[in-house]
């Protein structure tokens, strides 16, 4: 079996941070979060009830990627009942549909031109025509700052002109991004959707709640990818939040001590774009029941190997 050298670090420092220019299509966190809250945290967003899509990584205990597994690898369950794959492919090279989710507040000011140098060094290396991302600033309120776009330059251009002040909107930022924004391109399946959270995760000023903002994620297939900007090397609360989004969605939390790390933070998390799984099954019974479905993914006679995926889905709500 041979693996993939892509050790997944565990770093911890960033932050790369900012309020600053908007574009002409910039959007306030205030407008979306309000018009998320007209709708529900839960409008109209659901899985495809038909199929269930999971993108997922295999390491081992060591944290290499293991690259070489087929379809008869895997066993799937739902609710703790097995699963039959339909399709399967041993590396994913669907577009990918990246958010860059900036904490320009007050509180992370320490190492700014350092780690905006690192995010752009990121999107310069992970992106490709066929992809798209954007970036959004959050403070007190959410900003996006540069829309969905191939174009590398005008991503520089955003990050680089971010600018610290104000307070922490984590939250709604996580659910505009995925309701307003990673949701555009359908069907999900077809396209692969990732967050980098660059915070220390200490949310006080979001009208959505940590849940109604995991919900969405989960809704919306996005895989959320956190690297903290807490450098006292005490947890705090906001480094259990991090861990929590990361856990729920099969992405993974860096808590780089040393500014230095924070490129091998951006770059373990390229390195795992790249190096994926993807399998969707159609589920058996058939759910409309509009509730979260657990969802467990295993490797067949090897205990010892790693799976990290999204903990399950929504169902459809059948309409009455």
């Amino acid at each position: 079996m041979k693996y993939f050298a892509g050790v997944l670090a565990t770093c911890g420092l960033v932050a790369f941070l900012g309020a600053g220019l908007v574009t002409a299509q910039s959007k306030k966190a205030d407008k979306s979060s309000s018009q998320a809250e007209e709708n529900g945290p839960t409008a109209q967003f659901s899985s495809n009830v038909t199929r269930v899509n999971m993108l997922f990584s295999v390491t081992d205990r060591h944290g290499r990627f293991v690259t070489d597994l087929t379809r008869n690898d895997f066993e799937v369950f739902e609710d703790k009942k097995p699963q039959e794959i339909a399709e399967f492919t041993s590396e994913s090279d669907l577009p990918l549909r990246l958010a860059i989710l900036v904490d320009t507040s007050n509180s992370i000011r320490n190492r700014f031109h350092f780690q905006q140098e690192a995010a752009v060094d990121f999107i310069n290396g992970v992106m490709r025509d066929q992809d798209k991302a954007i970036v959004v600033s959050f403070d007190s309120s959410t900003e996006l700052v540069a829309d969905l776009t191939n174009d590398t330059s005008k991503l520089e251009d955003a990050i680089r002109n971010l600018r610290p002040g104000g307070g922490t909107a984590l939250y709604d930022a996580i659910y505009f991004a995925c309701r307003d924004k990673l949701m555009q391109d359908q069907p999900l399946y077809k396209f692969r959707r990732a967050m980098i959270v660059l915070s220390d995760g200490e949310d006080n000023n979001s009208r959505m709640s940590r849940d109604q903002a995991l919900e969405m994620a989960q809704k919306a297939d996005v895989v959320v990818y956190t690297i903290s900007t807490n450098i006292s090397r005490q947890s705090t609360e906001g480094d259990k939040i991090m861990r929590y989004f990361a856990e729920q969605t099969g992405g993974l939390a860096f808590f780089p001590f040393r500014a230095e790390e924070l490129n091998q933070s951006f770059e373990n998390i390229a390195n795992e774009l790249r190096h994926q799984y993807n399998l969707f099954y159609r589920p058996n019974p058939l759910k409309t029941d509009g509730l979260f479905h657990n969802v467990q993914i295993r490797v067949r006679g090897h205990k010892d190997l790693i799976v990290r995926s999204r903990k399950g889905y929504y169902a459809s709500h059948r309409e009455s």
